[in-house]
């Protein structure tokens, strides 16, 4: 595997991670217009799963930066004769592709692409990893904040399919910040802290709620009321946040399921902001993939 993939948090020492974020800030204040030299800087967005931020955000900082893009169709492709991941993988970087951005049902997909000699960025794999969403998260929160240690992070939900869970426990742990989990009993997972829903939220200073993973298996018996009402972050549950906290999601939101619709864009809110980072965020992890070293840029 190339020494510039990015397939997991686990991947990143908390250096790499500020490197990261650092060049992630310098896009946003000071390097609007950096661009990849034009010869070099061939991607593909390998999307076998439906995406709009990630996918479009993906798009959108290649193109900002000069990349040149394809947008692969598994539809459209050797996939419907049977092709496996790596031989579509191979495809690519024997016919001249650079970079290989890729999200997949497959929890863990990219290891059966260890011989792909070109970067891959994984853009989510099943209920594994979501490493620039983490990413994109721990900028937001950097901001917020400007620091990790101590901070209290409360994510709440569906967190037994969520990848998003998976790479924040990760990252956030590393990082020196406490990580708890709320929810429905039937979608704990091993390993994770699961407190109270209330008793989180009046110490929390992030709260992450997460959407029901339908499309993994996730069933919920509730209503949407039902389940705002037992599970969900509405107006009485907001009312209980400390002063300076900030709400949190990886989108898309069910407005009225897991977050009331009149909070999506709260003070306390910062979702939309999440997703203007994600565009910093991926610029920073692709100059990463092409091998370029970092920005000078304070945090």
């Amino acid at each position: 595997m190339n020494q510039y993939s990015l397939l997991s948090m686990n991947d990143l020492s908390t250096a790499d991670i500020f490197s990261i974020l650092e060049d992630a800030q310098g896009f946003y204040n000071s390097y609007k217009d950096w661009q990849l030299p034009q010869h070099k800087a061939l991607v593909a967005n390998l999307f076998f799963e439906p995406s709009t931020r990630t996918h479009f955000s993906f798009a959108s900082a290649e193109l900002q930066l000069g990349c040149k893009i394809v947008d692969f169709v598994a539809s459209a492709s050797s996939v419907t004769k049977g092709e496996t991941l790596y031989d579509t993988c191979k495809t690519f970087a024997s016919i001249g592709y650079d970079v290989l951005v890729i999200r997949h049902m497959q929890d863990e997909y990219y290891k059966e692409l260890e011989n792909i000699d070109i970067p891959i960025i994984n853009a989510g794999d099943g209920a594994g990893n979501h490493p620039s969403q983490c990413l994109l998260d721990l900028l937001t929160i950097y901001q917020e904040f400007g620091y990790f240690a101590g901070l209290k992070v409360l994510i709440v939900g569906d967190v037994a399919h969520s990848r998003v869970a998976t790479s924040n426990k990760i990252a956030l742990g590393k990082l020196g910040a406490e990580v708890y989990f709320a929810g429905p009993k039937i979608w704990q997972r091993a390993g994770y802290d699961f407190i109270d829903l209330d008793e989180g939220l009046k110490k929390a200073d992030v709260v992450m709620m997460l959407r029901i993973q339908k499309e993994r298996g996730a069933i919920n018996t509730l209503s949407d009321e039902e389940y705002l009402h037992i599970y969900g972050l509405d107006q009485r549950r907001y009312d209980m946040l400390k002063e300076k906290a900030i709400i949190m999601h990886p989108a898309p939101v069910n407005r009225g399921v897991e977050i009331a619709d009149e909070l999506v864009e709260a003070p306390k809110s910062r979702i939309f902001k999440q997703m203007a980072n994600g565009v910093s965020v991926r610029k920073a992890i692709i100059k990463r993939a092409f091998g370029y070293r970092p920005f000078k840029e304070t945090l």
